[in-house]
């Protein structure tokens, strides 16, 4: 009984090969290899390289920019009154558009002005019979003086006839002149040329002599930019602007500048700085400088915001790279450089403004370098990469990049 028992056991606790089907035992096998084998499977299976494209920075004498923020003024302006009073009679020009010095825009009721004239002139011609008059009494009266008809004191009471009248004339005469302007003055002209805003009245309006505004004109080209410097900025430019032989407050010697407007489609426009204000202003420390730009397409309007880009150093040599290619590092900069094995190192730089598109990099590089420039995300330090060599444009054209 015993022993019937352990048989029994047995068959429970390891089955026979027999009962168990071949397929079973040739996945189990398979399975085994498999195991076997998967290390090296692995191995061979690596991923390539990351392919990156790189180039060396460009090295070059460069000028650095400061940029500042401004808005674009006239450099003439003016609102537009009567030196006359009287009733508005016609408007002479549809708004908003260009005039030139000269042009006719207002004209007051002229009726009045021209009876004003006509009583002048009669005034004058009153006055010019009588001085006539006045002379050949005057000139009789020395005849008959020295032949002793007359007494001497009737030649000076004829004598003060005539210079009496002769006064009286140049009265007239100056009334006849101011007559005239006033007349003239009932058209009103543009002073300059530029364009003219809306008409603020309309005909049949009084118009008060030298208080009512009719409209305001502004020129067009050319067109100042006003911004604001630091004095920190101002000695810096000061400086410069003797080595160059000029004075600030004289435009720096017609430093050539560039503005960007807030419409990325709009090119750069060039022009000069001009002119400084001779002191800074106590309250805010800063002295405000003028650049003049040509306008001739009219794109430029007074009141328009801009930014402007003043050069803010003399030439020396610089180290620039494309903004792509400068990565960051919490609250650093950092560009991945690329050794002759492909090993990637990270190297902290202090980058500058822009320049002809690339990013001026002031510490970090000497130029010698071979710099990622194009996929950054696929690298780290450490990393071996494979390199495509590149070589960098002299200037990149990039509409729409800013400072």
């Amino acid at each position: 009984m015993v022993h019937t028992a352990r048989l029994r056991h047995d068959s429970l606790a390891a089955p026979s090969s027999r009962n168990v089907p071949a397929k079973w035992l040739a996945a189990a096998a398979f399975a085994a290899i498999g195991l076997l084998a998967a290390p090296d499977a692995q191995a061979q299976e690596a991923p390539p390289a990351p392919v990156v494209t790189v180039a060396k920075p460009l090295v070059r004498d460069i000028v650095e920019d400061d940029e500042f923020v401004g808005r674009f003024e006239a450099v003439d302006q003016v609102s537009l009154r009567s030196r006359v009073g009287g009733y508005l009679d016609q408007v002479h020009f549809q708004d908003g558009t260009l005039v030139k010095q000269g042009d006719l825009l207002f004209t007051i009721d002229q009726r009045p002005f021209k009876a004003a004239l006509n009583q002048a002139q009669a005034q004058v011609d009153s006055a010019k019979t009588l001085v006539e008059f006045s002379k050949m009494q005057f000139e009789r009266a020395e005849t008959l003086s020295r032949e002793g008809n007359i007494p001497v004191s009737t030649l000076d009471d004829r004598r003060r006839e005539y210079l009496a009248a002769q006064a009286q004339l140049d009265g007239a005469e100056a009334a006849l002149e101011n007559a005239s302007l006033d007349l003239e003055f009932t058209e009103i002209k543009a002073p300059f040329s530029g364009r003219v805003d809306r008409r603020l009245i309309s005909p049949g309006n009084l118009v008060q002599a030298d208080q009512t505004v009719l409209t305001t004109i502004v020129s067009i080209d050319p067109i100042d930019f006003y911004f604001d410097i630091d004095e920190r900025t101002y000695f810096a430019y000061a400086r410069d602007a003797r080595e160059r032989g000029g004075v600030m407050q004289e435009g720096a010697g017609g430093v050539d500048v560039v503005v960007r407007v807030a419409d990325r489609d709009e090119a750069t426009f060039k022009g000069k700085l001009d002119f400084a204000e001779n002191r800074l202003d106590e309250a805010t420390g800063t002295m405000r400088a003028r650049a003049r730009f040509d306008n001739k397409d009219g794109v430029l309007q007074p009141g328009m915001f801009g930014r402007i880009n003043v050069p803010g150093s003399l030439p020396h040599p610089g180290v620039l790279l494309p903004d792509e290619a400068i990565g960051a590092d919490q609250n650093r900069r950092i560009v991945f450089v690329v050794d002759e094995a492909g090993l990637i190192s990270a190297k902290p730089v202090r980058t500058g403004p822009r320049i002809d598109g690339y990013r001026v990099i002031r510490e970090g590089l000497t130029g010698e370098e071979t710099v990622v420039i194009n996929g950054l995300v696929r690298v780290r330090p450490g990393v071996t990469v494979k390199s495509e060599m590149t070589t960098l444009p002299p200037k990149v054209e990039a509409e729409g990049q800013t400072q």
